[in-house]
Formats: structure tokens, sequence, C-alpha cells
């Protein structure tokens, strides 16, 4: 509240007290604290109409960009702020990068779990590419193509990452995607959205089998949804928000694989949700390995490039569901290192860096995770 605001307010209570008094004590002036009364309500009216105006004003003095548009890219270049944009996405109907946008946020929740932060030594910054080397499943970076499937990417990078952290790189295998979106009934609509807490329920009661990227032939059951071209000239079929049908639950593997697809089954010992705390979510990811965490999207996140995002400008295109890395410091901004799942030419050969300890875009609001059985 402003001093002025603070001074009405003062001079309100003021007024209500003594016309109390009056009406009670003397009636004679009544007039008189009538008036002020009725002086005071019109303060107070033409205050809140003001701010009302200083807040309208603001809102009209924004920018009105049009998506994935030079004039948003430029904008956000000259504000100067801590990341960089450029084109992602060339030619694709703005309907597939809302469709992109699959997570449903504010669902179900998975038990806490709290770690002993205070008696772990974190460093500054922290990347697990560098900390496991032996477990190429970190650099990885996949493309859900057409489909609303990051929640299901999401988990099934990260577990694919703790399955070879937990056994010491002794197990190197990629999680299928597949297996999780379509099989997994009550976590959601399949390539229409779904929730992060129920991927990883199913992976501690129901169990995923391998699978790797479209085409691939890798695991028991890859990826069957194709990627698209986010680029004017390319090999792959052009990104449209159409289609998108979620593939079948198929309990069986490609053929030509072995084991068999009951064999092939890999399980989580259990799974649960993180503090939003920082130093909570950074003590998980350096002793347990990456997690999966949600987010608002904006329109101006499909710009970006390199550096440390913050929401600039653009509307809210949704829930969105990525694995998340690891920190670190750059140029003094706190960040959470992640990984996309929309190829290598998104953004920084498809991994990013989040403002750290504000929940930006509740980025730490929903972080999920758990621990493979052995």
């Amino acid at each position: 509240m402003t001093v002025e605001g603070s001074l009405i307010w003062f001079q309100g209570i003021v007024a209500v007290k003594l016309k109390y008094t009056v009406i009670t004590e003397c009636a004679d002036l009544r007039p008189v604290i009538t008036y002020h009364y009725t002086m005071y309500r019109y303060r107070m009216w033409r205050f809140a109409f003001l701010c009302f105006l200083s807040a309208l004003s603001v809102c009209w003095a924004r920018p009105r960009l049009s998506p994935l548009s030079h004039e948003m890219v430029n904008y956000i270049n000259k504000v100067n702020t801590t990341w960089k944009a450029g084109h992602n996405f060339h030619n694709v109907d703005y309907s597939y990068v809302k469709r992109l946008c699959g997570t449903l946020l504010k669902g179900p929740k998975l038990p806490v779990m709290v770690q002993y932060a205070g008696d772990m030594k974190l460093p500054k910054n922290f990347d697990p590419r560098e900390h496991w080397p032996n477990c190429p499943t970190l650099k990885e970076i996949r493309d859900q193509g057409s489909c609303g499937s990051c929640w299901a990417f999401g988990a099934a990078e990260a577990i694919s990452d703790r399955l070879c952290i937990h056994s010491n790189g002794k197990i190197s295998v990629e999680i299928s995607s597949e297996d999780l979106l379509t099989c997994c009934s009550d976590c959601g609509m399949g390539c229409n959205g779904g929730y992060p807490s129920a991927a990883w329920e199913y992976w501690t009661t129901e169990g995923l089998v391998s699978g790797g990227l479209y085409d691939s032939h890798v695991g028991c059951r890859p990826y069957s949804i194709p990627p698209c071209e986010h680029h004017v000239n390319g090999t792959r079929p052009p990104c449209t928000g159409e289609g998108g049908d979620t593939p079948k639950c198929l309990t069986q593997c490609e053929e030509g694989y072995s084991p068999s697809y009951k064999q092939d089954k890999h399980y989580g010992k259990r799974s649960y949700s993180v503090p939003s705390e920082q130093q909570q979510i950074m003590s998980e990811l350096y002793k347990n390995g990456p997690v999966e965490g949600a987010f608002t999207v904006y329109e101006d996140f499909l710009l970006y490039k390199t550096g440390v995002y913050q929401h600039v400008t653009g509307s809210a295109l949704g829930g969105h569901a990525i694995k998340i890395l690891g920190w670190g410091e750059e140029n003094g901004t706190p960040y959470w290192l992640a990984a996309n799942s929309w190829n290598t030419d998104w953004g920084d050969n498809g991994f990013f860096k989040i403002l750290r300890g504000e929940d930006h875009c509740g980025i730490e609001s929903e972080i999920v995770a758990g621990i493979p059985r052995n």
C-alpha cells in the first residue's frame, strides 16, 4: 500500500469511529460526520480506480507478439535477459507446439521423500554426465513427435539413467517411452496428456520394458511415433497437430528381440515426490540421479537457444514434463540443467537451463522420482 493509501485507510478508521461516537452521543453533529464519511468513501473509490488504471496501463504496455515470430525473437533479445532466443521451429503448425505440452499439472501426489540435505556437501555446479560417465542415457535427447507424451518421456529417461547409476554402470538400458505411454491406463490420456506421478507409480507396480528411439530397433518396444521436421527443409515429415492418436498397448516385443516381454520388465522399488526446496532437489539429484519435473510452458520458451531461461513474454501453452539432471550458475544466475524431448535441433542441442530457487513457472513444485529394484 502507498503512503497515500495508508493515510486514507487511517483517516477512514478515524472517521468511522468518530461517526459512531457522534451519532450516539452528539446527535447535532450528524450532518458533519456524514459529510466526512462520504468523502472518505469517495477517496477510497478514487484510490482503487487509480490502482486499476495503473495495472491496466502495464498490461497495455506489454507487446502483443505473435508466437514463433521474428518480432518475438527480437523483443526477447533486446530485453537483455539471461537467455537468448532463436528459431527452433520453422514451418510448423501452432497446434503442433501446443500439443507438445501434454502434462496434466497438479495431479495425484506420491509420498514425499525427504533427504538429510544438511549432512551433504553439494558442489556449486553439478553435471551428472560428467559425474557418471559410464551411463550413456544421461546424454540422450529423445523426440516425442506429434504426441503429448512428455509425461512418459521424462519418466522413461530418468528411470533409464537411474537404472545405470544404481547398478554402478552394470545395467545400461533405454526404458521404453512407448510401453509407458500406451499401457499405463491410470496415467491419463496417452498422447492427450498424463500425470508424471502416475508414470513412476506404474514403473513400481507393473514394470517397464526396454525400447529405444523411433525406428532404432533397439530394445523390446521402440517408440513408434515418427519425429517431425522442425526446419523448412529436411528428411522428416512436417510437424502438424493433426492425428496424434495413442498407439495400442502391445504386450510383446518387436520381432527378432529376446528375451520375452515379461522377462524384459524392469521395476522400481519405490516412487516418491521430492519437496520443492532447492536444497532437497539438489540432494536428490546428487545422491540418486536425474528426476522428472513439470512446469508451465509459455510461448517464449519455444524460442529458447542458450542461457538461463526466464519467462519474458507470451501466453501459457500448457504443462510440460522434462528430465532435470543437475544445476549450476551462469553469470551469477542459478539454474537447473534439464533435457527436453523435442529432438536435438531444439534449444541447446536438446538441453536447456531454467532459473533455479524461485519455483519459476512451477519448475520445483512437481518433481517425482524413484529407486530401482535390485
